[in-house]
């Protein structure tokens, strides 16, 4: 076998590792990466030797932390990742809610960075480094309202929609329903949800935008959320209008563009001015 495809399954193997924090049996990663037994220890064998899985003592296999390292490592030396933290902290202490951000990875957008500005026992989380479910949450939203209606589609249909028991009660079943949602979503310029991505919790989302327009491809988004015991959706629309202003400042700032690719030029301050004065009467 070329050395091409064993890298390809060295890939796939490490995604569906990903998956499984606890981790899986052999049997287990054999079937999902639909190769044989012997083909699959091999690669997990060097996986292991190469130091980017281990084998607990329940004979799984799992992930180090030599993955979450290398990623980390990346977004610190692309200069931008302490910019977003201060920012973000600085919005969950006002909010006192979580606050996370996410950057657009060719078709997924993936959480980056998050700041938990809730006190007490009544929290709720976001998963650093993983995928966006991008129908069922107000970040995945906003995204999907900037993408052509056929791309925004292709993007859902590739992981499908779930059920009401995987995600929330009021999570999206169908096309149909998407199409309507993503209609409304870019119309009022922020992603909204509501019990979608599971059950109590509610969020509300804004992109950052490339400042080219608002019919321009999205960098990223920022969002808040919150239980829905302590949080309304009088009080998270509250937040938009300064989540709206903090991405233009990670924009502004070149943050998130060295995140997102490092070719990119920053847009004058009057067209940043003009956009958030625009979406800002959107939210009217």
């Amino acid at each position: 076998m070329s050395s091409a495809a064993n890298l390809e399954r060295g890939l796939a193997l490490l995604e569906i590792l990903a998956g499984a924090p606890e981790g899986l049996s052999l049997g287990e990663i054999s079937e999902l990466a639909g190769l044989p037994k012997s083909a699959t220890h091999r690669v997990l064998s060097s996986l292991t030797a190469c130091g980017f899985a281990t084998q607990v003592k329940s004979r799984n296999y799992r992930l180090t932390m030599k993955m979450a390292a290398l990623g980390f490592r990346t977004l610190g030396d692309s200069g931008g990742l302490e910019h977003c933290q201060a920012l973000l902290n600085k919005l969950a202490g006002e909010f006192e809610e979580l606050v996370g951000m996410t950057v657009v990875d060719s078709d997924r957008l993936v959480w980056i960075a998050k700041a938990q500005g809730a006190r007490g026992s009544l929290v709720v989380d976001a998963g650093m480094g993983r995928d966006v479910a991008l129908h069922a949450t107000a970040t995945g939203k906003i995204w999907l309202s900037s993408l052509p209606t056929d791309d925004a589609v292709t993007a859902v249909l590739r992981d499908g929609f779930g059920t009401p028991q995987e995600h929330g009660p009021n999570v999206l079943q169908s096309v149909e329903s998407l199409l309507r949602e993503l209609h409304t979503t870019k119309q009022r310029g922020y992603g909204f949800v509501w019990e979608e991505a599971e059950p109590g919790v509610a969020a509300v989302a804004v992109g950052i935008p490339t400042a080219i327009g608002q019919e321009a491809p999205l960098l990223g988004t920022i969002s808040v959320a919150g239980p829905i015991a302590r949080v309304t959706r009088n009080r998270l629309l509250e937040f938009v209008p300064t989540l709206r202003k903090t991405s233009l400042k990670l924009l502004e700032a070149g943050t998130v563009l060295r995140l997102w690719r490092r070719d990119a030029t920053l847009p004058p301050r009057t067209v940043l001015n003009n956009i958030c004065f625009e979406q800002e009467e959107n939210l009217n």
